[in-house]
């Protein structure tokens, strides 16, 4: 038999050399870094004459240097200039926190998280006491337009005398607040003068992943970059109803109010918040979404607020229990604990237990994207809400009115337990003791009253606590302990797995799904 290398034609020395050049220069490539003396080759592999060990380290450094990070300086070239510090000055009767934040405007469950946040709370050298006392504070912003438009944090502005930005050619310019929201925590300013340069806010969302840049004035030291990864999507900081993204850049004090980056320049997010037990960062840092910020600055450029529509319900996530219970075949969708008086809900006739599954036709996963269905239409929208009510399906429709800026609050008629009540009757499978609300001193007329909870029993493993008010059982009011354990009684008979209750916690209202042993 006759070999492939015997019938191929006869290669030129020249051809030769190049392909030994050639298979070298792979090798060397895949061996980085490749320092010996000799390059060693497998048999039937041409050796070059001539070729020496530094031709090898030349080519391996070659092939390192492409391989190596460009890194982030044309990104950081392009949008430093148009990110600012934002200097305020505040009147010290003005309700703070000692940070500079108003506790009546920054949004329930963000509190703590400002407390570590935003540069706020530097006195000048007025001693205390001693007439009007102004209390400095810094944060972050960026410009959004040529002309002078620029976005920041609501917490950074909130309650200022006067407002100051230095952008990041080291000049000083006066600005005024032209609109801010609390709900969002996002500000609206605006700088006098033209020619400024600016930023874009992101058309598409970010993937988890995906690198950011944050430039801010992290502790007032002026215009500070530092990169990282997005580390979520979607996060539930406090109550507020925008999901929030979450990135490991490290974000510090004085970062408030700056935008995180994307890789083509675009920002993808306002910095609001950082979850940290040592007032540093520690690699987990919030920030609001471009598309919100989009939305809610639009509307501060157009009329100084933001109007949003209002249904009006406590509503509270559906678990598997719950779903049960309802006769809903997946755990989807807002229950609805409460309908505040005189709401919208409450006047097109939504109850408490009514299952919220559809608005306008599209379905509903959870209170929060209920939140933000809701939120993101007009007041006076005509809007179609799919329930589900008593195993039923049907469909709502109501004018949605408008968010109120502050909501009523209410009595808080938290019950006292009563060494005097009487009634009392244990439910002992459950782990609960019971009596009537009115033999209860503080706990209202409607209901019946947690006197007592078995830290070892179901009850307690639900949440419930002493000082409860059992309002309603499998959607039927009960006023004393017998119809509490007469209703649980018929559920179980119907073969449930669980029993659907009504409870007031405080001010709160929500349910709660019991499970119930069957047989």
């Amino acid at each position: 038999m006759t070999s492939a290398s015997e019938n191929s034609a006869p290669v030129s020395p020249q051809r030769r050399r190049a392909l030994s050049v050639r298979r070298v220069a792979l090798l060397t490539t895949c061996v980085a870094g490749l320092g010996a003396a000799a390059l060693v080759l497998g048999p039937g592999l041409d050796v070059m004459q001539g070729y020496t060990a530094a031709h090898a380290q030349n080519l391996s450094e070659q092939a390192h240097t492409l391989r190596a990070p460009v890194g982030f300086a044309d990104i950081v070239a392009k949008v430093k200039p148009a990110v600012m510090s934002v200097r305020v000055k505040m009147n010290s009767d003005s309700s703070t926190d000692g940070l500079g934040n108003n506790d009546n405007n920054v949004p329930p469950g963000l509190r703590e998280f400002f407390r570590h946040f935003g540069m706020r709370g530097f006195p000048d050298n007025t001693p205390k006491g001693h007439g009007h006392h102004v209390i400095l504070g810094q944060g972050s912003g960026f410009f959004i337009s040529a002309d002078g438009y620029a976005v920041t944090n609501n917490h950074v502005v909130e309650n200022a005398e006067s407002v100051e930005v230095k952008t990041d050619d080291g000049k000083t310019h006066k600005a005024k607040v032209i609109g801010t929201d609390p709900r969002t925590d996002l500000a609206l300013i605006k700088v006098d003068g033209s020619g400024y340069p600016f930023v874009k806010l992101a058309d598409k969302q970010p993937r988890i992943g995906d690198w950011v840049l944050a430039v801010g004035n992290p502790y007032g030291l002026g215009g500070t970059v530092t990169a990282g990864i997005l580390s979520a999507r979607n996060r539930e900081v406090g109550n507020n109803i925008d999901q929030m993204l979450q990135i490991d850049a490290p974000i510090n004090k004085g970062n408030s109010g700056g935008p995180t980056f994307d890789v083509d320049g675009n920002v993808i997010g306002v910095n609001t918040a950082i979850f940290t037990p040592s007032g540093g960062s520690v690699g987990i840092a919030f920030a609001i979404p471009a598309d919100t910020v989009k939305t809610v600055i639009g509307q501060l450029k157009a009329h100084g607020m933001v109007t949003r529509g209002w249904l009006g319900v406590q509503i509270q996530p559906i678990t598997k229990d719950i779903a049960d219970s309802l006769g809903l075949k997946e755990a989807r969708g807002a229950l609805v604990a409460d309908p505040q008086a005189g709401s919208p809900a409450a006047k097109a006739g939504i109850k408490a237990s009514d299952a919220i599954v559809a608005v306008d036709g599209k379905p509903v996963k959870d209170p929060h994207d209920l939140a933000e269905k809701i939120g993101a239409m007009a007041p006076g929208t005509e809007v179609k809400l799919g329930i589900v009510r008593d195993h039923d399906r049907r469909t709502v429709s109501l004018k949605l009115g408008t968010f109120p800026k502050t909501l009523e609050a209410r009595a808080d008629t938290s019950p006292q337990k009563s060494k005097e009540s009487d009634g009392k009757v244990e439910l002992g499978k459950f782990g609960l003791t019971l009596a009537p609300a009115k033999k209860v001193a503080g706990a209202g007329r409607e209901g019946v009253v947690v006197t007592d909870v078995d830290s070892g029993g179901v009850a307690a493993g639900q949440g419930f606590s002493t000082g409860d008010v059992i309002l309603a059982v499998a959607n039927k009011s009960v006023s004393t302990p017998e119809e509490v354990r007469k209703e649980i009684a018929s559920v179980r008979s119907q073969g449930k797995r669980a029993v659907l209750i009504r409870v007031k916690s405080g001010s709160d209202t929500h349910f709660v799904a019991l499970p119930i042993k069957q047989g």
